[in-house]
């Protein structure tokens, strides 16, 4: 009789079987379904760039729960959102992989952008459904908080010295500078911009100190020859990291790269999902990764490239784009593998007026994790600037297949 007990509550679910506890009743989760999606423009941002658009995204679902998400242009979140009408929210990964996999043509990077807002809002979804924390679904805390570098922290000192020690006395780990040239204003010289590069490097390492306090970003500016100069001249003074030495379209050239010089590289803030970083991180071309949200398409997809990166010992330095990535980033990254990790806090922390003050937990150059459900942000659509509103399915389908287990299948 106990025997039947226990492989019948096995047969339905039950682990209080496995430690000896009597059958009991779980409390469904609640069943919900996707039923309005609306889109706002950020107030204030009027950057063109695609990649690093703040639209924000409401999904609200026929419980009354409405999850928050950020990025995407308006025309690929309405070709996105026309496709999750009368969906299980909870069904994220079956979202994003017809989401991903529907229309056809796989999707490239600006639309990646927009289906990482979308599923942004699903997980903030779940969470504020089941009460916890985004970091809980993703498996919980692996870290205390995480450490932040400076990519331009406001300060009221004309010198660069007193600058950068303001940067050290908000408590940062890391002070990240640019290459010389490249305003604009005159043409770039390759080998003139090089050499003052090299120079600055240098003025910067005795300045902090050394021991990796610095880190350098040439905006892929350099062809390989003066990249490889840079590199090789200060590869010595162990910077922290160098971010995008050349150009990222092919990333078979960071073979040669990575044979010429020892500094650690890190690269990807250009990049989406993880087939466009995955070769980097499994030939181990570089030591950070840049990817980063909404870029990669979401936080699940997030989620399996910081597996990759663990997997080969790839730390991750995610790029800044947006106040809600930014604050996702710390749910992502403080739920993921110990492996190092450091996050980009541009121009200061941002408290846009349209979300909590407290969507973001910031104190002394470092990001904690905010244990309010869901992603912890709370958004005020009355403060933003409302652009359109999907309640309906696309009605030009294209044909989804499915495996015989109902999972979605090429078309």
């Amino acid at each position: 009789m106990e025997r039947r007990r226990f492989i019948q509550s096995v047969a339905l679910g039950s682990t209080a079987a496995l430690v000896g506890f009597p059958l009991l009743k779980a409390n469904a989760a609640p069943k919900l379904k996707i039923t309005k999606i609306r889109y706002y423009a950020a107030p204030g941002y009027n950057k063109p760039n695609f990649n690093q658009a703040r639209g924000i995204v409401e999904i609200e679902t026929d419980g009354g729960i409405i999850g928050i998400g950020e990025g995407g242009s308006k025309d690929s979140i309405e070709q996105c959102a026309q496709m999750m009408i009368g969906s299980d929210p909870f069904r994220i990964e079956h979202i994003w992989q017809n989401l991903y996999r529907g229309m056809f043509y796989p999707p490239g990077r600006e639309k990646l952008h927009a289906l990482g807002a979308l599923e942004m809002a699903l997980w903030d979804i779940k969470g504020k459904a089941l009460g916890v924390p985004v970091y809980e679904l993703l498996g919980g805390a692996t870290r205390d908080y995480i450490e932040c570098y400076s990519a331009g922290w406001p300060s009221k000192a004309i010198k660069e010295e007193d600058r950068i020690r303001d940067v050290f006395e908000e408590g940062f780990r890391c002070y990240r500078i640019g290459p010389t040239g490249g305003d604009g204003a005159m043409p770039f010289d390759f080998y003139e911009n090089a050499k003052k590069t090299i120079d600055y490097c240098k003025k910067i390492d005795a300045i902090v100190g050394g021991n990796g306090k610095w880190a350098v970003d040439l905006h892929t500016r350099f062809d390989p020859p003066e990249a490889i100069k840079i590199c090789t001249a200060i590869q010595d003074l162990e910077p922290y990291f160098v971010e995008d030495v050349i150009r990222s379209e092919n990333v078979d050239t960071y073979k040669m790269v990575r044979q010429q010089t020892t500094v650690p590289i890190a690269v990807g803030e250009q990049f989406g999902d993880k087939w466009d970083v995955n070769m980097l991180i499994e030939q181990q071309l570089i030591n950070y990764t840049r990817v980063t949200l909404p870029n990669t398409g979401g936080i699940s997809e997030f989620k399996k490239i910081a597996a990759l990166c663990e997997t080969h010992y790839v730390g991750m330095i995610p790029h800044f784009t947006g106040p809600l990535s930014e604050a996702a980033l710390v749910h992502v990254l403080g739920s993921s593998s110990p492996s190092r990790c450091i996050m980009e806090i541009g121009g200061g922390i941002e408290y846009p007026p349209y979300y909590n003050e407290d969507y973001i937990i910031y104190k002394k150059g470092k990001l904690y994790l905010n244990p309010a459900p869901g992603l912890g942000v709370k958004f005020d659509p009355k403060k933003a600037t409302f652009l359109m509103e999907i309640t309906s399915n696309t009605r030009f389908k294209q044909p989804i297949l499915k495996a015989p287990d109902g999972s979605i299948h090429n078309w």
